[in-house]
C-alpha cells in the first residue's frame, strides 16, 4: 500500500465517524425519551434532532477553517470534537447537555464532508482520485454497520447500556485524531498559502514521475485568479449548478428518509417488528457491498457511467415499492424493493457525491464549493426526513415514494444532458473545462 492511499484512508476515517456518529443515536432513542420523559415533539427537535442541525451548521461553515488553516487542521479538529462529543454524551444527566454534546459532534460531521473529499481530492493522481475520495463514502457506510452491530451487542448490559453505545466512539475518535497528525498538508493548499518548498516535497511523493516545478507552475495558473472571487460569480456558475443538482438528488431520491424510518416503512408494509433490526444489519451490509462495488469501479467506467447504473436502479426499484403500496402487496416484496434501492444509491449516487462535488470547482474554490454542495445535502437531509411521518399519515406512503421516483426520472436526464464525465483529468484540466 503506497503513501498516497494510506494517507486517503487516514483522512477518509473522519468518514467512519461520521457514519458512526449518525446511527449510534439509534439504539439510545426510546431509551432516552423514557429516562427524561420527554414529549415527542422535544425528544425529536432536541434529542434526537440536535446533531443533524449541527452537520448543517458545520457544512454551511466548514469552507471557513478549511481554507484559512487547511484542510490537514481542519480535520485534526474534526476528530476533537467528536472525541468530545462522545465522551460528553455519554456522561449527560440532563436533555440539555446531551442535545448541546450531539450538536458538536454533528459540526465534526458537517465539517467533515467538506474538510475530508477535498484534502483527499488535493492529494490523489488524476487516476486514482475517484477510488480514494470515494474511500470516504466507503468509510461512512462502515461506521453504520459497527454503530448498527455495537448497539446490538451492547444492548442490554444495564440500564445505563446508552452510556456505553455513545461513549464507545471516543476510541476510534481519538485513534483518528492521532493519526491525522502523520498525514502532510494537502499541496493545492500549501501553494495558495506561497508556501512552494512544503509543496514541493509533497508533490515528490505524490507524483513522482513528474516535476513539480511543472505541476507547481499549472496549479499557480490555476490560482492566479483574484482572491477577491467566489463561487457565486458568474463564470463558475456551471460547477455551483452541478454540485446543487448532485446534492439536491441524493436527497431527493429519499435516502435519508429511509434510514431513519425503515422499521416504520416496513410497518406501514404490514411486516412485524422483528425485522426491523434484521432489515438494519441487512440494509448495512447491502450498503457496504455495493459501495465497495462502486469504489473499485468509478476509475474505471467513470462518474456518469455509474450514476446511470443507480438512477435506473432508483427508478426501478421506487417504482415498484411505489405500486406495491397503491396496490397493497404484502409479505416480503417491499422490503426486497428497498434492498435494490439501497444498492442502487450506494453503487451510485453514494459513492459519486463527495468526489464528484470535489472535482468541479477550481483550486482557489474547491472549500468553498465543498461547503455548498455539502450543505446543500445536509438542509434537505435535516428537513426531508422531518416531513415524512407527516405526509405518511395525510398522503400516504405510496405518494410519498411516487415523488421519489419522478425526482429520479429528472435525476437520469440531469445524466443524461449535463453531467460531464470527470475520470482521469487533472483538477487544473477540469477547472478550465468547466469555468465559462
Amino acid at each position: 500500500m503506497n503513501k498516497i492511499t494510506i494517507w486517503s484512508i487516514t483522512a477518509a476515517l473522519a468518514g467512519f465517524l461520521f457514519g458512526f456518529d449518525v446511527v449510534v443515536i439509534s439504539g439510545a432513542d426510546k431509551k432516552l425519551q423514557l429516562l427524561w420523559q420527554s414529549s415527542d415533539a422535544f425528544h425529536g427537535a432536541v434529542v434526537m434532532g440536535m446533531a443533524l442541525w449541527g452537520t448543517v451548521v458545520g457544512a454551511i461553515f466548514g469552507g471557513i477553517p478549511t481554507n484559512t488553516f487547511g484542510r490537514k487542521n481542519t480535520l485534526f479538529v474534526i476528530g476533537i470534537l467528536y472525541a468530545i462529543s462522545a465522551l460528553g454524551t455519554a456522561l449527560s444527566n440532563d436533555p440539555y447537555t446531551f442535545a448541546f454534546f450531539r450538536f458538536m459532534g454533528g459540526l465534526g460531521v458537517g465539517a467533515s464532508t467538506v474538510a475530508a473529499p477535498t484534502y483527499i481530492s488535493e492529494i490523489a493522481p488524476a487516476k486514482d482520485r475517484g477510488r480514494l475520495v470515494s474511500l470516504y463514502q466507503f468509510n461512512i457506510v462502515l461506521g453504520i454497520l459497527v454503530a448498527f452491530l455495537s448497539n446490538y451487542l451492547i444492548s442490554g448490559i444495564g440500564d445505563n447500556d446508552w452510556r456505553w453505545m455513545l461513549g464507545i466512539q471516543t476510541i476510534p475518535a481519538i485513534i483518528y485524531t492521532l493519526f491525522v497528525l502523520t498525514i502532510p498538508r494537502s499541496p493545492r493548499w500549501l501553494i495558495s498559502k506561497f508556501r512552494i518548498d512544503e509543496a514541493k516535497s509533497v508533490l515528490k511523493t505524490i507524483s513522482p514521475d513528474e516535476d513539480p516545478e511543472i505541476l507547481i507552475s499549472q496549479i499557480q495558473n490555476s490560482n492566479a485568479e483574484t482572491p477577491k472571487e467566489n463561487i457565486f460569480m458568474r463564470k463558475y456558475r456551471f460547477p455551483l449548478i452541478l454540485a446543487f443538482l448532485v446534492a439536491f438528488f441524493n436527497q431527493m431520491s429519499g435516502i435519508n428518509a429511509f434510514l431513519y424510518y425503515a422499521p416504520r416503512i416496513f410497518g406501514e408494509a404490514g411486516l412485524g417488528e422483528k425485522t426491523a433490526l434484521l432489515s438494519s444489519i441487512g440494509i448495512g451490509i447491502t450498503n457496504m457491498i455495493f459501495t465497495l462495488l462502486g469504489v473499485s469501479l468509478i476509475d474505471k467506467v467513470g462518474r456518469r457511467t455509474l450514476m446511470y447504473i443507480g438512477s435506473i436502479g432508483y427508478i426501478i426499484s421506487l417504482g415498484l415499492v411505489t405500486l406495491a403500496f397503491y396496490l397493497h402487496w404484502s409479505g416480503i416484496s417491499i422490503p426486497i424493493f428497498l434492498f435494490l434501492f439501497i444498492a442502487a444509491h450506494a453503487i451510485g449516487q453514494g459513492t459519486v457525491i463527495w468526489v464528484f462535488i470535489s472535482e468541479v470547482f477550481p483550486n482557489h474554490l474547491r472549500a468553498s464549493g465543498q461547503a455548498f454542495g455539502s450543505s446543500t445535502h445536509w438542509v434537505l437531509a435535516a428537513v426531508i426526513p422531518s416531513f415524512v411521518p407527516m405526509l405518511f399519515s395525510t398522503i400516504g406512503p405510496g405518494s410519498v415514494f411516487l415523488v421519489f421516483t419522478i425526482a429520479m426520472v429528472f435525476q437520469l436526464l440531469f445524466v443524461i444532458l449535463m453531467m460531464p464525465e470527470t475520470k482521469g483529468i487533472s483538477l487544473e484540466k477540469l477547472s478550465q473545462k468547466l469555468t465559462k
